[in-house]
């Protein structure tokens, strides 16, 4: 599961980096998908509406094994 899921972020990432930012996985256990945002993600005060409603949104969406998405 951890090539689907890297496969859906290199999706995602060209949006990110067009605003400064990046994901970075980190792990997947159990349908729990852990990132790291990075450059300006990282400290954003959207970071988590970018998490749950960007990244976790469209991970469920590709992969339905994937419950929830949680950055480190």
């Amino acid at each position: 599961m951890k090539e689907e899921v890297e496969k859906v972020l290199s999706k995602i990432r060209p949006n990110l980096q067009a605003d400064g930012g990046d994901v970075e996985l980190v792990n997947v256990k159990a349908g729990v998908v852990t990132v790291r945002l990075k450059g300006a993600c990282g400290g954003c005060p959207m970071a988590t509406i970018t998490l749950k409603h960007g990244i976790e949104r469209v991970l469920k969406e590709e992969i339905p094994e994937v419950k929830e998405v949680v950055a480190v």
